[in-house]
C-alpha cells in the first residue's frame, strides 16, 4: 500500500504507538485542537517485530485488537485508522504531511526512531511535535534540589507526591473534537497474517478497573492464588488505559496501589536520565561479577523445574499464561541471580519475551533490583529464601499446587541446589567484587 494515497501536504497526521485510545491522549488532544485534518496512523514496526521469535506473541496480538477497536470508533465519526507494515522511517520517507503528532517514548530506540523521523519530516518542511502523555511527571520534572535525578525511591516518592497537584491529571478531552478528524474512507487494516503472525489463543486481561480490588489492594496484592492486582499492566504498556485515569482513582481509593504507580514512573525516569541500564548494571561495579554460566539451572528456571515449588509455580504460572504475580517475580528473580548466579540479563530478556505486561523501564528496574546492582539501597547479602516465601505468602499451597500439582509425589524433582548453599556462595561471590 502506498501511504502517499492517503496522506497529502494538508493532512495532519496522529501516529498511535504506545498510547492506543482516544479518551484523554495528550498528543491526539493537540493534533485535534491545533490543526485539525488528522489522520491517524499506527505503523508495525519491522523493527521490533522481526526480532520477536515467537509468530502467535499474545502482545502482537492485543495491539492487533486493539487497533480494530480504534479503527471501528473512527469509522463511526466518518474518519478511519491508516495502518501499516514497515519501518517508520521508511514510511515518512514516502509522506509528505503539514505535520506529525505523537506522545513521548522514553526508551533508547524510540529515542533514536524519533530523531531519525523528526530529521526526515523536517527536511520536508512538516512538522513534528511530541508530547507527554505515559506518565504523569518525566525526566527531571521530578529531582533533588541540585536539580539531579533521584537514584533512590523513597525520597523521589515524596518528592513526586508533594509536587502532584490535580492539574496533572486533569483530562484533555480529544472526544469532544471528532470533527477535527480527516473524513475519509475506510483503509484496509493490516492482518496479523501478512505480517506471519497467528493470533495467540490467550486470554487477555481486561482494561476496567475494579474499584472493589483496588480498594482491597494492599491487603491481597502478596498473595499469589488471589486476584488481588489489578493486571492492567499491559493496559499502561500500551496506553489503551490513560495513567491520569489510573492516577485519579488510586489517589482516592489506595495509596499502596498509587505508591506502585509511581515505582513504574521512578522506573521511567531512571531509564531515560540512565540509558545506560539497558544492558549495563546502574551501579557499574556489578557489571564485574562472574555469573555462571550454567545452562541447565537456566533450563530448570525456564520450565519451573527447580525443586523450589514457588519458583516453579511462578515460571510454569509465566509459560502459561504470559502473567505471573508481582510477588512470584521477585522470588523467581531472586532464585535465578542468588541462588544459580546466573547473569540477571538473561533473566530480563526471558521476561520479556513471555511478559505480556513487558515494559522495558520496569523489567529493567525489577531484575537490577532482585540482582543487587539497581537504584537500591538494600545490600547485596539480600537472597529470598523460595520455602520461607512459600509459607509466608501461600500458607496453605494454593498456588503452588494449582501450577505444580506433583509437588509432594516422587514426580516431583529434587533442588537443583540446596539453599544455604546457594546463599553462602552469592554472598561471597558479590563480596569478592565488591570490596
Amino acid at each position: 500500500m502506498n501511504p502517499g494515497k492517503w496522506i497529502d501536504a494538508s493532512t495532519t497526521v496522529f501516529w498511535f504507538r504506545r498510547d492506543l485510545r482516544l479518551k484523554d491522549n495528550r498528543g491526539l488532544f493537540h493534533a485535534l485542537k491545533e490543526r485539525g485534518n488528522v489522520l491517524p496512523v499506527f505503523i508495525f514496526d519491522r523493527h521490533i517485530l522481526d526480532d520477536l521469535e515467537d509468530r502467535d506473541d499474545a502482545r502482537v496480538d492485543f495491539i492487533h485488537q486493539s487497533l480494530i477497536l480504534l479503527k471501528d470508533q473512527l469509522e463511526t465519526d466518518g474518519s478511519t485508522l491508516l495502518t501499516w507494515y514497515g519501518n517508520p522511517e521508511e514510511f515518512f520517507r514516502s509522506v509528505s504531511p503539514a505535520a506529525v503528532y505523537c506522545n513521548h517514548d522514553y526508551e533508547p530506540y524510540a529515542v533514536s526512531r524519533d530523531a531519525q523521523v523528526a530529521a526526515i519530516l523536517n527536511g520536508k518542511g512538516s512538522a513534528f511535535k511530541t508530547f507527554k502523555d505515559q506518565v504523569i511527571f518525566e525526566k527531571l520534572e521530578i529531582a533533588k534540589d541540585d536539580g539531579l535525578p533521584y537514584t533512590v525511591f523513597t525520597p523521589y516518592s515524596r518528592k513526586w507526591l508533594s509536587k502532584f497537584s490535580a492539574s496533572d491529571i486533569k483530562v484533555q478531552d480529544s472526544e469532544s473534537l471528532t470533527g477535527a478528524f480527516r473524513k475519509i474512507e475506510p483503509a484496509p487494516m493490516v492482518s496479523l497474517e501478512e505480517m506471519n503472525f497467528r493470533p495467540s489463543g490467550k486470554a487477555l486481561p481486561a482494561r476496567n478497573i475494579s474499584l472493589s480490588l483496588i480498594r482491597k489492594y494492599d491487603q491481597t496484592r502478596d498473595t499469589p492464588s488471589l486476584p488481588g492486582t489489578s493486571r492492567l499492566g499491559i493496559h499502561l504498556r500500551f496506553g489503551t488505559v490513560s495513567i491520569r485515569q489510573l492516577v485519579a482513582v488510586a489517589k482516592k481509593e489506595n495509596k499502596t496501589w498509587l505508591n506502585e504507580l509511581i515505582w513504574r514512573e521512578f522506573y521511567q525516569m531512571i531509564l531515560a536520565n540512565f540509558p545506560h541500564v539497558v544492558g549495563g548494571s546502574f551501579k557499574p561495579a556489578y557489571d564485574r561479577i562472574p555469573w555462571r554460566n550454567d545452562e541447565e539451572g537456566f533450563k530448570s528456571w525456564c520450565e519451573g523445574k527447580t525443586g523450589y515449588p514457588m519458583v516453579d509455580a511462578g515460571m510454569r504460572e509465566l509459560n502459561a499464561t504470559g502473567f505471573m504475580h508481582n510477588r512470584a517475580r521477585m522470588i523467581v528473580a531472586s532464585f535465578l541471580t542468588k541462588h544459580l548466579l546466573i547473569d540477571w540479563r538473561r533473566g530480563e530478556a526471558y521476561f520479556a519475551k513471555k511478559l505480556l505486561d513487558f515494559e522495558l523501564a520496569s523489567n529493567n528496574g525489577g531484575w537490577q533490583w532482585a540482582a543487587g546492582s539497581g537504584c537500591d539501597a538494600a545490600p547485596y547479602f539480600r537472597v529470598f529464601n523460595p520455602d520461607l516465601q512459600m509459607q509466608k505468602f501461600d500458607p496453605e499451597l494454593k498456588y503452588v499446587r494449582n501450577w505444580v500439582p506433583e509437588y509432594g509425589t516422587s514426580d516431583y524433582p529434587a533442588p537443583v541446589i540446596d539453599h544455604a548453599f546457594a546463599r553462602n556462595r552469592a554472598i561471597e561471590t558479590y563480596k569478592g567484587v565488591l570490596k
